[in-house]
């Protein structure tokens, strides 16, 4: 037997005119009275008689069965009557009541019917397009917002499948092109954008951070929907251009971090996947600080020994983040995430600033700041055994630094001598590093255009002195050395030069 369901509330007077069809196709299907005469009976004037007695009790006996049996079907196809063509929505919760107005009970279908309604979204690029519907829906979100506050509150499962379709169909979208070629931070006077929909998204996150930091909330139904595919999506959010969003998104992806277990691995792959694609790829992108500020505090909470996974993120994510053009941007909280390993693992320090010297900024003068300043805390935590593993290398670009024409990059690296801890695994390994910066400094105590750095290279120059007087002395003697060989070789380069044109001059005459 089939049965009509109506798509719309137009077709239902003819649907519910197939129900006498369905009554009449199931009485047509219930048992009738036999017509055969009873077997039993030899006589045949004693037989009429039994027989109309036994034929009355069969008759009453089938009229209670066909009773009974019509009146159970007629109440099947009356509950199939009024759960298929429902005549009433008096079961259903109206969105706009508050949540003071209902039982306990009932909250949760309202709070179900309230976010519904928010699912859909308006647009605010014109501003005087549905205002009283954007009002509405405003409120709403604060009523859901409020009610989220509540200690006692606990939600059902339908619930939390409500919570993140509505705040996935408000937050993930696509966002406007870029106003610039530029990444974020290249220049210091861009325009920032601000998302118009702001008043609403900001409730959104909101709540999507209350509903996260539930502590009624069973992570192990609510990952059912916050998933895999719902992380991404809130990841890819990351690149938005509005600032307010990135620090209402850290929030967020903190809390489920550390919430969903589960996700964690997840979570750590696919931001290394946003990083490489940046790194390697693409150049721009607007959340590396945001994202880079929560892995910090993640790195805080690794257990030792280090896993493979980790170090590979240290090697292939962190360490050539040194490169981009955009390093400004986000250099703080890179830092912050390098000391972190190293405070874990120190043995890990040779090995950041290999890479550091390997994506040293050569033409950057801006970025050379940067990268001393963070090498700079990278000494003062570094052993001395790590130490002594790259101190040639590294005192190498260091005199570079202290040659510097930018007298910023030069001041920087003179100040180096002024950590305690730096001067002091100077002072431990002088015979190596000594000779290696001693003619920079010796030149720059005795003739630089400017006069803090002239002050430090004196300072520095005093400090060897007392130090190692007959280490200062050798240097002086190698220093003059080599300087006479520079100009040695100076000089036989000036006097080829003269050959050659004298040369060139003599076969331009033949001519």
């Amino acid at each position: 037997m089939s049965i009509f369901v109506p798509e719309s509330p137009g077709l239902l007077l003819a649907a519910n005119s197939t129900i006498p069809t369905m009554l009449k196709q199931i009485l047509a299907k219930l048992p009738r009275k036999s017509s055969k005469p009873n077997q039993n009976c030899s006589d045949g004037s004693n037989a009429t008689g039994t027989t109309t007695t036994t034929t009355n009790l069969t008759n009453n006996g089938s009229f209670t069965n066909t009773c009974n049996v019509i009146s159970s079907r007629l109440n099947v196809v009356k509950k199939m009557s009024s759960s298929i063509f429902p005549t009433s929505n008096s079961d259903m919760i109206q969105p706009h009541l508050s949540f003071k107005d209902v039982q306990n009970s009932e909250k949760s279908r309202l709070l179900i019917s309230k976010l519904n309604l928010c699912s859909i979204v308006y647009d605010f690029n014109d501003q005087d397009k549905d205002n009283t519907e954007k009002d509405q829906k405003r409120q709403l979100l604060v009523e859901i917002l409020d009610f989220l506050g509540s200690d006692t509150v606990k939600l059902t499962e339908p619930a939390m499948s409500a919570m993140c379709k509505t705040c996935g169909a408000n937050l993930f979208r696509e966002f406007p092109p870029k106003n610039s070629n530029l990444p974020r931070g290249e220049t210091e006077d861009e325009d920032l954008w601000f998302d118009p929909s702001w008043s609403h998204l900001q409730l959104i996150y909101d709540i999507l951070l209350r509903f996260v930091s539930l502590n009624s909330l069973d992570s192990k139904v609510a990952k059912q929907y916050i998933d895999q595919p719902f992380l991404l999506k809130l990841l890819n959010l990351f690149d938005s251009e509005d600032p307010r969003e990135r620090e209402c998104l850290k929030s967020v992806l903190h809390r489920i971090y550390g919430k969903f277990m589960v996700h964690r691995p997840f979570i750590r792959m696919a931001v290394s996947n946003i990083m490489y694609q940046f790194v390697y790829e693409t150049g721009k992108h607007n959340g590396i600080a945001e994202l880079l500020e929560i892995f910090g505090s993640v790195i805080s909470g690794f257990t030792l020994p280090l896993k493979k996974e980790h170090k590979m993120f240290l090697s292939r994510v962190l360490i050539p983040l040194h490169k981009p053009k955009s390093i400004g941007s986000y250099h703080h909280q890179l830092t912050y995430c390098v000391v972190q390993f190293i405070e874990k693992d120190p043995r890990l320090a040779s090995v950041v600033i290999n890479g550091l010297l390997k994506y040293w900024p050569v033409t950057s003068s801006q970025k050379q700041l940067m990268v001393l300043s963070e090498l700079e805390e990278l000494l003062e935590i570094i052993r001395t055994d790590e130490f002594e593993k790259i101190m040639f290398p590294l005192f190498r670009r260091i005199r570079c630094c202290l040659d510097s024409y930018h007298f910023q990059v030069a001041e920087r690296a003179h100040f180096l001598w002024n950590n305690e801890h730096i001067r002091r695994l100077i002072m431990s390994n002088r015979q190596v590093i000594m000779p290696i910066v001693f003619s920079s400094i010796q030149q720059n105590s005795k003739s630089h255009r400017n006069r803090t750095v002239l002050n430090l290279a004196q300072n520095v120059m005093k400090m060897f002195h007392e130090a190692d007087e007959q280490l200062v002395l050798s240097c002086q003697g190698k220093a003059e050395e080599d300087k006479s060989a520079t100009n040695v070789a100076d000089e036989r380069r000036r006097l080829t030069w003269e050959h050659l044109e004298t040369v060139a001059g003599n076969v331009i005459s033949c001519q």
